[in-house]
């Protein structure tokens, strides 16, 4: 991760929080804070990046699961959604995330109680949901 001032003042409300992160073998994510924190809105910020880390883990875990079990997954959607909220402390943290996976299997799809175990086996295994205090709920489809 690394970020520079450049010639810019540095101040609360103007200095830049645009930064790049690299990660594994030189990818590079261009992020920043939210809007509301003064960060540009093109780049993804960490709230964000915590909401896809919690989404994506959620559903290679569940693939790999699906795999083992001789399910064919075809295509997965989630529109995860994180809360930014105080607690009781008056600090603001990320207290939950929901994902909404909906799932198109290519031939036998699992029913509706299978297919509940199957994400709640995936939560279970998830190391990302493993490793924070968030709530992480899974509504499926």
């Amino acid at each position: 991760m690394s970020w520079e001032r450049g010639e810019a003042v540095f101040e609360y409300k103007t200095f830049s929080r645009d930064h790049r992160i690299v990660v594994g073998d030189g990818v590079v994510i261009e992020a920043s804070a939210a809007p509301a924190y003064f960060g540009s809105p093109k780049r993804v910020n960490p709230e964000d990046m915590l909401v896809a880390s919690l989404s994506s883990c959620h559903m290679l875990t569940f693939m790999a699961i699906c795999t083992k079990k001789k399910l064919v997954v075809d295509r997965y959607v989630d529109e995860a959604e994180g809360f930014l909220e105080k607690g009781a402390d008056g600090r603001l943290w990320v207290t939950r995330v929901t994902l909404r996976p909906k799932v198109v299997f290519g031939g036998e799809r699992p029913d509706q109680a299978a297919l509940a175990a199957l994400h709640h086996e995936a939560h279970r295994g998830c190391f990302i949901a493993n490793s924070v205090k968030t709530e992480v709920t899974v509504v499926a489809e």
